[in-house]
């Protein structure tokens, strides 16, 4: 499994900027609406204390890099197209937006926390970020709220028969949110809801809609340009309302981290992504080393840009996933030392490791071993973040 993890809003919040921090590729960045009309693709890293140093070894990576004991993952970044209100009805890049939003596993929502540009991405003051939050969780309800109907209309239309529950039919039509009868049903009955559609009245079918949507496309909200005072003055109002508690706000600065990670490739500073301080090793301009010494203040009051923070919060929180190794307590013959390092999901098992390595691997699992304890596991023994396992197979 390769998680995509996806950068969703308005336009002209700085998810370009966002993208470009995290991957170093080069896609245009604008204050005007649209200035990403086709998703980009990108690859970006979250970190994982690396185990090779418990085995008193260096690793050698496939994919990615270590640094300092800390391995960096690749995962896949999308910038999807800037949303607008209405979109679940085709406004603004509708359809196309909601399209490529479904490749996404679990959202990352940059928000401009200045509140200088309004729902339509244009320039203003004192705008609310939480208009913003809030707009776009409605588009999303209200999205889902279309599929599942069209799945009670499919059950009423008695296509299938008339032994044919509910939950298989909202499942076979929401089949694109990675969601099986059996778990619609964990929902509807979670909501003190009817098996039943037609006990269902507006309000419950848009509070399901919701619960779908939230256990389906989990969402974090990325707190962008908190490098200023307008916006740490907005992190404070909604950060603390009761209403929003059922999110996981970030504070981030996709500028600090593109300037830093900029710096680094010119040689000029010595930064590791995601930390909380750099050292700059040239003589810089006055007005350059002025504005770094402004972004040091804010890494260091908020503990880093906020960039790989919030990648990582949405892949290993938001989402659930966990690390694992493959690997060996030493090297190989030819010095290789825990080459790979893949996110798996919660939950996952020996064999399902096995079987994401290779089918034939699963096919032919026997047993595996803990390589920390040397302990053999059975085939149904879950595995922690960063376990580090070695798979008997026949094949």
């Amino acid at each position: 499994m390769s998680y995509k993890i996806g950068l969703v809003g308005k336009p002209s919040v700085g998810k370009s900027t966002f993208f470009n921090a995290a991957t170093m590729n080069d896609v245009p960045e604008g204050a005007y609406p649209f200035t990403t009309i086709d998703p980009s693709m990108g690859e970006a890293y979250v970190r994982v204390d690396c185990a090779a140093p418990e085995f008193d070894h260096t690793c050698t990576p496939n994919h990615g890099y270590c640094t300092d004991g800390v391995r960096f993952v690749p995962t896949k970044l999308v910038d999807v197209a800037g949303l607008v209100p209405g979109a679940h009805e085709g406004k603004g890049l509708g359809n196309q937006f909601l399209t490529d939003l479904n490749e996404a596993d679990v959202l990352v929502h940059v928000v401009d926390f200045t509140g200088e540009t309004d729902l339509e991405g244009e320039p203003t003051e004192d705008h609310d970020p939480r208009e913003d939050i809030d707009f776009l969780e409605d588009e999303l309800d209200m999205w889902y709220l279309d599929i599942l109907e069209k799945g009670i209309e499919r059950y009423r239309s008695g296509y299938h028969g008339e032994d044919k529950a509910i939950e298989d039919d909202l499942a076979e039509q929401m089949s694109a949110f990675k969601i099986n009868a059996d778990e619609i049903k964990q929902v509807v009955l979670a909501l003190d809801l009817e098996l039943d559609p037609d006990a269902w009245d507006e309000a419950d079918k848009e509070a399901l809609a919701r619960e779908i949507r939230i256990r389906t496309k989990p969402m974090l909200i990325a707190a962008n340009k908190m490098d200023t005072e307008a916006a740490q003055d907005n992190w404070e109002t909604v950060t603390n309302d009761p209403e929003y508690e059922h999110l996981t706000f970030v504070p981030v600065s996709a500028h600090a981290e593109k300037a830093l990670k900029n710096g680094d490739e010119q040689g000029v500073l010595d930064y590791r992504p995601g930390d909380d301080e750099f050292t700059v090793t040239a003589d810089l301009p006055e007005e350059k080393a002025a504005g770094l010494e402004q972004i040091r203040e804010f890494v260091t009051e908020f503990g880093g840009t906020g960039v790989q923070q919030a990648l990582e919060t949405a892949l290993f929180e938001e989402l659930g996933a966990i690390a694992v190794f493959p690997g060996a307590r030493k090297p190989q013959e030819d010095g290789t030392f825990l080459q790979d390092c893949f996110v798996l999901p919660d939950g996952s098992t020996a064999e399902d490791f096995a079987y994401f390595l290779h089918t034939d691997i699963g096919e032919g699992f026997l047993h595996a071993h803990d390589v920390r304890s040397g302990r053999q596991v059975g085939a149904d023994t879950e595995l922690d973040h960063r376990d580090v396992v070695e798979i008997t197979t026949t094949n």
